[in-house]
């Protein structure tokens, strides 16, 4: 079985619907991810630039793989915008072989 720690999601919310959808595809039809879920929207308060503030985001959760990481943060941090998008990186410690197997084989192609 392969180590299944080389797998990896990414974490990051954008401000609307479809910059989160024109990010999820633009990261599955390059091959960096195999799956970009598109969340409910979420209220986020966070303190910024000395004020605290409250917005709607989009949460997306990407699946893909240790190697594609920094590709999949380029392409987040370019086409996202927010002067500083929240993009956070856990490994995946164990799943179902298969899935993961696949989740190889897509960021692969």
């Amino acid at each position: 079985m392969e180590n299944q720690t080389d797998h990896i999601l990414v974490i990051s919310n954008l401000p609307n619907r479809d910059s989160a959808l024109q990010l999820a595809e633009m990261l599955v039809e390059g091959g960096l991810a195999a799956c970009v879920n598109v969340l409910a929207p979420c209220v986020s308060i966070y303190h910024w630039q000395g004020k605290t503030e409250r917005a709607e985001e989009i949460p997306v959760l990407v699946k893909t793989t240790r190697e594609n990481y920094p590709a999949v943060e380029s392409a987040i941090k370019s086409h996202h915008p927010y002067e500083l998008p929240e993009i956070i990186r856990l490994p995946i410690t164990g799943g179902l072989p298969a899935y993961l197997e696949w989740v190889t084989a897509e960021t692969s192609r």
